[in-house]
């Protein structure tokens, strides 16, 4: 009874916010939960101790030290759009372990960055890095739904920021840490949740696939993951679950390879053609729900556009094309609402139409624009053949970057 009631309460959230790609699962996160029943008291104790066990940073924390813990993307094209000046006032609005924030830290003198992150691990560490820069670096712990209200309570008013970073998607630290669940070679308990424990409340990956119904759990992960076979494996984790509760990350890549055959399991190519796992994609399709990332990216470059002055400049990196999407249609003032695959050019000629003067619509030096952005670049930027080489989980990344109007 509880199941179908979940179910029907889900399909009716999937319909209504599907136009923007996104679920809000806090909406569900107490019905979801209430699967977590189904787990065994030491199951629970054992998840207890692994997270609390996150919650402590790696010996090795010292300044010198936190670009290990991520290596991050693109970093000379992020620098060079966000082009600091001595004095000005930046947002990282993922700060990771930071290789962002140092790398402007470095390049421009009293800088003073915002450095925002969701994850606890990540705010300790940027809590860490400011005792180095006690004036430049404040530290902010939040969604980028919660940003907003962090700077305003940190003084910051709209329209008075020089920059913002956007650095979409996972951090190496989360993928690293088999205790957080993200990654599907190592195992650990099914969490997924960026937010750590922060919100107990919230679901995690384990009680999304022991809830949902077989139809709720294809849906978002062709949504999401973009695959394929998501019927398929949904009737796998369904059929699974009914002998018993999928609680770790590698019982349920097991559960998706077992939904082929051996030849398929690493049949699928990544963009260096290196053979990659069949769960990847049902993975990415759990996460992206599970921390609602779609929603909460929109809502920071909306939070972005209102904290930047005019002449601010935006950089987002994005590492597949739901978020890249998302991104373009923003920067181009595409409606979210619109449907995703009648053309972006089209969208993009149609938005240009509708801006109300000829300043809107001519061309600027390094692109076009509408009436809230001018393109830095002509195109998206992507990782150079040695950056590849040297961090192949940037190997999709993809730099949109734009000045405030």
């Amino acid at each position: 009874m509880l199941s179908q009631c979940l179910c029907q309460v889900y399909k009716c959230l999937f319909l209504r916010n599907l136009k923007l790609n996104s679920i809000n699962v806090a909406t569900l996160a107490g019905r979801i939960h209430s699967s977590a029943k189904k787990l065994s008291d030491c199951e629970l104790k054992e998840q207890a101790v692994q997270k609390c066990e996150t919650e402590e940073l790696p010996q090795s924390t010292e300044n010198n030290n936190f670009g290990r813990l991520h290596i991050p993307v693109m970093l000379e094209e992020v620098v060079n759009c966000l082009s600091p000046q001595p004095g000005q006032r930046f947002l990282d609005m993922t700060f990771g372990a930071g290789g962002h924030t140092t790398a402007l830290l470095e390049k421009a003198s009293d800088i003073t960055i915002y450095a925002l992150d969701r994850d606890p691990t990540a705010y300790k560490i940027a809590q860490q890095l400011s005792e180095s820069y006690p004036k430049q670096i404040r530290a902010l712990l939040g969604q980028f739904s919660q940003s907003e209200a962090l700077l305003i309570s940190s003084g910051v008013e709209p329209g008075t920021l020089d920059g913002v970073v956007l650095d979409a998607g996972c951090s190496s630290m989360q993928f690293d840490t088999p205790e957080r669940g993200f990654s599907l070679h190592k195992d650990g308990p099914l969490d997924m949740r960026m937010d750590s424990d922060r919100y107990p409340d919230m679901p995690t990956a384990a009680d999304v696939v022991n809830a949902l119904d077989q139809q709720a759990l294809a849906s978002i992960l062709r949504t999401y993951g973009e695959e394929r076979h998501a019927k398929k494996i949904a009737s796998a984790i369904v059929q699974a679950r009914s002998i018993y509760p999928i609680t770790r990350t590698q019982q349920l890549a097991s559960i998706v390879a077992g939904a082929f055959p051996v030849s398929a399991l690493y049949a699928r190519k990544d963009l260096l053609q290196r053979p990659t796992h069949v769960a990847t994609k049902t993975f990415q399709g759990l996460r992206i729900f599970v921390n609602d990332e779609l929603h909460e990216l929109f809502i920071g470059l909306k939070t972005a556009e209102k904290f930047l002055k005019p002449g601010g400049r935006l950089v987002a990196l994005s590492f597949h094309s739901l978020e890249d999407r998302i991104i373009k249609r923003f920067l181009h003032g595409i409606d979210m609402t619109e449907k995703y695959n009648l053309g972006s050019r089209q969208k993009i000629r149609q938005a240009l139409k509708n801006c109300s003067t000829e300043e809107d619509t001519q061309e600027f030096p390094h692109g076009k624009s509408n009436s809230k952005w001018i393109f830095i670049q002509k195109k998206v930027l992507t990782p150079q053949a040695k950056d590849i080489q040297t961090n192949p989980r940037g190997r999709s990344a993809k730099l949109r970057a734009a000045i405030k109007r």
